[in-house]
């Protein structure tokens, strides 16, 4: 029986999965037309699955030979002279494992002493043994780093360029997280070789594997179906999918979760929203490896810069390499309309994240904020709840403020985090994030009423007007007549009960907006 896979790459006999050549097309044409290319995605999104499938499919064709290597042993192994000859050792092993002919020709006698030539010296001499072109795909190549990943470079485009008098490989590709350009972060700041394109110059093309597509979503669990007579109903794959935005790794856990750990393996019962509502909710809780991995990002500086102000609403420049690399990331994405985290999940758990602690000091005093004194007839008292809000800010900013990694976005974090025990309450919670806006909108829902609230941070006498009028139209997209604009003073010349305020503004069409100070 086969299963849905979250760990390591899939195998059509073992794991449910959708043909990796559906996702990224063009490879086979840069193949015969010799080139060096690269492949870039946001890890487990199949890259590996995709190689190996394609590295098989070409041998059994016929008209290359094909070798897959993953570089990953050699991660941070920074000098050339140590990093090479481990290069080549790892090639030579990958070359004795394979479908490949003449093995025990490969670095038959390499002199590693020779490390600036001797990757492409046991290439070439192997290249003039083979009766066919050889294709290579180095996958985890961004992990190289400083002078290892120099000297690899540099070997591989001389070989590239002396092709016509020199037998070399015919056709490369780099594969990994990053795109070619952000290959640069791994050299030191101070080499020369960070100031110059030259050693990066060697591909010609930039692929990348795009999620899953609503009716990939629909095939890979319609394999399950077909074996063991399991419904996904539809209202469930269009949830899941609305969650993950077609993330492999995602739609594969979400399945596996429902189906092993909720269902107990009971292929009877249909797979339907609520379970995979309880499945994300999981995993969000549980923080497996994959999303672990992608918190443990939010650490570096170059991730904050782009995180935080989406946070905010602030600006990203959208050409700068943090940008390119957060995206290569598939932390984020940009639309056709905004910026935004990938997906709903990602969004939930990187605010869960950062806010995390404060989260967990509130629940273990939440006899001081009692929640349910909140819920009243159904619906929730939010002059209570704002107030409280505002009672804890005063009381509590200076020291939490201070604690945030990301400071600036700290008021907004502060305030999820203490709204968050609505959610523990029976409600729910849609943060929208939109760079350059200058604003986060959050939707609590409770009982199929909606409470829009926007946040803002002050700067300057238009911010009021401003916020006043950004919240009237999403009040309008949802369809509420009151709303709540939460507008954070900064100003040190306020005392807190200048800061401290709750005061409607009615607006033309009988819809009201209450602004909360803090």
């Amino acid at each position: 029986m086969r299963y849905f896979n979250i760990a390591g790459p899939c195998s059509k006999d073992e794991h449910y999965m959708i043909d990796s050549s559906e996702r990224l097309r063009g490879v086979k044409s840069l193949i015969d037309m010799k080139q060096y290319f690269v492949i870039h995605a946001a890890r487990q999104s199949g890259k590996t699955t995709f190689l190996r499938e394609l590295t098989q499919q070409l041998n059994n064709e016929g008209k290359y030979y094909a070798l897959y290597c993953t570089v990953e042993s050699v991660q941070e192994v920074i000098q050339a002279e140590i990093g090479i000859p481990a290069l080549v050792r790892t090639i030579k092993k990958y070359v004795n494992y394979s479908q490949l002919p003449l093995k025990e020709e490969f670095a038959k006698n390499p002199d590693y002493e020779n490390f600036t030539n001797i990757l492409n010296i046991v290439l070439s001499d192997y290249c003039v043994l083979l009766d066919k072109p050889l294709v290579i795909f180095f996958d985890e190549a961004d992990c190289l780093s400083e002078d290892t990943l120099i000297s690899f470079l540099r070997q591989l485009r001389s070989g590239y360029n002396d092709r016509g008098y020199t037998p070399f490989v015919h056709s490369i590709a780099l594969v990994g997280i990053r795109n070619i350009k952000d290959y640069r972060w791994k050299v030191r700041p101070d080499s020369e070789s960070r100031h110059t394109s030259s050693p990066f110059n060697i591909v010609t093309e930039v692929l990348s594997i795009s999620n899953f597509t609503i009716a990939q979503v629909w095939e890979l669990y319609r394999q399950h179906t077909e074996e063991t007579g399991q419904i996904f109903e539809e209202e469930a794959v269009e949830y899941i999918y609305a969650q993950t935005q077609g993330q492999p790794w995602l739609v594969n856990a979400i399945a596996r979760e429902v189906i092993q750990k909720l269902l107990d393996w009971d292929y009877t019962k249909p797979v339907t929203k609520a379970l995979a509502e309880q499945a994300i909710h999981n995993i969000i809780i549980r923080r497996d490896t994959h999303i672990d991995q992608l918190l443990e990002k939010l650490k570096e500086p170059r991730v904050r810069s782009v995180v935080e102000p989406l946070l905010l609403g602030g600006y990203i420049d959208t050409y700068s390499e943090e940008f390119s690399y957060v995206s290569d990331l598939g932390i984020i994405r940009k639309t056709p309309d905004k910026i935004e985290f990938s997906n709903p999940i990602y969004n939930e758990v990187i605010t869960r994240t950062l806010n995390g602690d404060l989260q967990d000091s509130l629940l273990r005093n939440k006899k001081e904020y009692d929640i349910p004194k909140y819920f009243r007839n159904g619906s929730i008292d939010m002059a209570l709840l704002m107030g409280d809000f505002q009672q804890f800010w005063r009381e509590n900013s200076g020291i939490w403020k201070e604690r945030f990694e990301y400071k600036e976005a700290a008021p907004h974090l502060i305030l999820m985090a203490f709204l968050q025990r609505v959610i523990n309450g029976g409600g729910d919670i849609i943060r929208e994030y939109a760079a350059d806006s200058d604003r986060c909108d959050l939707n609590i829902l409770y009982k199929d009423r909606r409470y829009p609230i926007e946040l803002k941070i002050r700067h300057g006498e238009k911010s009021l007007a401003k916020g006043l009028e950004q919240l009237a139209g999403y009040m309008d997209t949802l369809g509420c007549n009151e709303g709540w604009l939460v507008i954070f003073d900064q100003r040190t010349d306020l005392t807190w009960d200048e800061k401290i305020y709750q005061k409607p503004y009615p607006l033309e069409n009988g819809k009201i907006i209450t602004v909360i100070g803090a």
